[in-house]
């Protein structure tokens, strides 16, 4: 998932754009209908590869056999499976390092290619009892929709479906379609601007307009009310909470030159943020004559130019066991590079930036198991890959 123009690669997971420039999706044919990420992160200044050796951990090919994934993840209560979501609208299960079923399939419900798609799910924080899980997908007229299902005998029950959201989607890229439970028990979606270059319509500035921004809900409401807590944004292809702290990150996906990863620290998260595109791109001017709106402006910890990348994938400060050098260290990386980067974050400041290791081409995503264990996922290769250490 891009979130560029489609006529060029582009590097964010902030949604993908129609056919005008930059789109980090411009991979093969077989894969040229697939989501683009976008590029991110350095610190303050522009993007120099790091001096830093990798630790010597990887991400390693875990499980193969994926139709164009675009996420991973685990439900609570579940240690022995693995999802993993396909962007033509289904959701396979792994068990012991195998594809052993298919958990959900809208396929039917579903338009997929470019940056459109099944986008991510998000299983409810008390899915062991109440068996909820949320799922964000372009429907086939191309407009978003965030629908709740319930599984019985661990399988989706397709008539369970209940909507909770739906934005119409004026052009085709830029999407966002993060689905995340936050600290506070909320469900979060991030909403890229609704495509075509430079934000056109200003709906990411615009607070009447639902595109461009970061909202909650609460979703065991009856008729759930969707908050903004964030705008400003140009597509949150990826964005996640860190298990241990509450804080947030967001890898924002930039128009022609930066890609940003943004910070929030969980005791501001009840205050609304401004994160600044289009008045910005990265920490540099976008366009000219346009003043701040209500909320403080959040400027990117980490930012690097299409020098260095062209689609930015976030991914999650990693928690697990299994790697016990890496704990606290945010994962992230390029969607058209393949390359992986790590950060810390220290009193909301990015420092000690590392490439690492591991090279996976066309990124779409990282995810985290139950007990906080690092994965991603390659759009074109359709593998599954591990945090270890060789």
């Amino acid at each position: 998932m891009t979130g560029r123009e489609v006529t060029r690669p582009v590097g964010t997971v902030r949604g993908m754009r129609p056919p005008t420039r930059r789109s980090a999706l411009v991979l093969t044919a077989k894969v040229a209908g697939a989501l683009a990420l976008v590029a991110l992160i350095v610190i303050v200044r522009p993007f120099v590869p790091s001096s830093h050796p990798s630790s010597g951990s990887n991400l390693e090919p875990y499980v193969s056999g994926f139709d164009a994934p675009t996420f991973v993840t685990a439900a609570p209560g579940e240690s022995d499976r693995l999802y993993v979501v396909e962007q033509a609208g289904r959701i396979r299960y792994v068990v012991h390092r195998h594809i052993a079923g298919t958990f959900l399939d809208i396929r039917a419900r579903v338009k997929s290619g470019g940056e459109q798609g099944l986008l991510s799910v998000a299983f409810s924080p008390r899915y062991a009892s109440d068996h909820r899980f949320y799922v964000d997908y372009t429907d086939r007229n191309g407009d978003t929709r965030v629908v709740e299902f319930r599984s019985r005998d661990r399988r989706a029950v397709i008539a369970s479906a209940r909507q909770l959201l739906f934005v119409h989607q004026p052009y085709a890229n830029h999407n966002g379609g993060q689905l995340e439970f936050g600290p506070d028990g909320r469900l979060y979606v991030g909403m890229g601007d609704g495509g075509a270059e430079g934000d056109p319509g200003n709906r990411a500035q615009d607070l009447h307009d639902q595109l461009g921004k970061l909202l909650r809900t609460d979703p065991t409401a009856t008729r759930p009310r969707w908050q903004t807590v964030g705008y400003g944004l140009r597509n949150p292809w990826r964005f996640s909470f860190d298990r241990a702290t509450g804080d947030l990150y967001i890898a924002d996906v930039g128009q022609n030159t930066w890609e940003e990863i943004d910070f929030r620290p969980r005791v501001k998260l009840n205050r609304l943020a401004n994160y600044g595109w289009r008045i910005y791109e990265g920490r540099t001017r976008y366009a000219a004559g346009l003043a701040s709106g209500p909320g403080g402006l959040v400027w990117p910890i980490s930012v690097y130019s299409h020098s260095a990348g062209c689609s930015v994938t976030g991914g999650y400060v990693y928690r697990g066991r299994a790697v016990p050098a890496e704990v606290g260290r945010y994962f992230f990386g390029d969607f058209c590079g393949g390359t992986v980067w790590s950060v810390r974050v220290r009193n909301g400041r990015a420092t000690d930036l590392r490439k690492e290791s591991a090279h996976i081409g066309q990124l779409s995503s990282f995810g985290e198991d139950g007990d906080g264990e690092l994965y991603a996922v390659s759009l074109g290769s359709g593998r599954l890959y591990r945090l270890l250490t060789p």
